[in-house]
């Protein structure tokens, strides 16, 4: 078995952006695909990277900001025109189950119009919405085991890394955090981490663009500098460390400057992420 990883969206940030998706990841085993984190376009991103939209398995996501929930039903509805026919779990912050209800209820015209002519199963049998408040095992099939840990992102209460493990890889997916000593534990000796980064000189030019000081301080409160994520991945004992969900994504920042400050203090290999990048 081998398990692969696959970058779909390497953006952090709502608004869309030139060169980078909206956070998105898959971890293909043994041909099942498990999406953590559905931002706009994923559905097109798995197309994009040649992973069938029916071989989707489970989807989780990591907490509710909009640049990593804003296509998780539609994940479903375009899986679901694309012959997804078997039921699929769904794991994520509360209130994951209002919103799946809500969005079967906004397409239930397109839903029961698909059903009735085109022989398409019922939409509802196939979304199986599961939510997480703690620490702990959330998805369990028998590809992979799929670990829960609660990280720090205010204001949000509500916001969760996983890990997912394989007979062959560890894969641990930050979602979006402060430096957080959970995640460390989480990550404990996993192949890969892929976190989350911020270069913070060139967020001061963003945010004059924007609602400056309240985003500025929100940046600095609830995400992880470059420079400090190197010395996170150390210490969980990590073997390659994934920069992704750039903030800001599309300041033109070269690939060695994210590099070279990731990698202060950390001994193992980093990897600039890409959007499709497959590792």
């Amino acid at each position: 078995m081998t398990t692969q990883l696959i970058l779909l969206g390497t953006a952090g940030g709502p608004a869309p952006k030139r060169t980078r998706s909206a956070p998105a990841q898959a971890i293909v085993v043994n041909g099942a695909t498990y999406v953590i984190d559905c931002g706009n376009g994923v559905a097109r991103q798995l197309v994009h990277a040649g992973i069938p939209l029916d071989s989707l398995r489970a989807v989780g996501i990591t907490h509710h900001h909009s640049d990593h929930n804003a296509d998780y039903g539609n994940l479903y509805l375009l899986a679901w025109a694309a012959n997804l026919e078997r039921q699929v779990p769904a794991f994520g912050p509360p209130p994951l189950a209002d919103m799946t209800r809500h969005f079967l209820a906004m397409n239930r015209f397109d839903i029961d119009t698909r059903v009735g002519d085109e022989g398409l199963p019922p939409l509802d049998e196939l979304l199986d919405p599961h939510e997480v408040a703690a620490d702990g095992v959330v998805f369990e099939d028998e590809n992979a085991r799929i670990t829960a840990a609660r990280v720090d992102h205010p204001p949000i209460v509500d916001a969760f890394a996983y890990r997912v493990d394989t007979a062959d890889r560890s894969i641990v997916i930050s979602g979006d955090t402060a430096p957080c000593e959970n995640l460390v534990r989480l990550a404990a000796g996993a192949d890969v981490l892929v976190h989350e980064v911020m270069y913070v000189p060139a967020v001061d030019a963003m945010v004059s663009r924007y609602n400056g000081t309240t985003l500025r301080d929100h940046l600095l409160a609830s995400h992880t500098s470059v420079e400090r994520v190197g010395a996170l991945a150390k210490e969980a004992g990590v073997g390659t460390l994934v920069l992704s969900h750039f903030v800001p994504a599309d300041a033109d920042i070269a690939d060695e400057v994210w590099r070279e400050h990731a990698a202060a203090g950390f001994d193992g290999e980093v990897v600039v992420g890409k959007d499709l990048l497959r590792l």
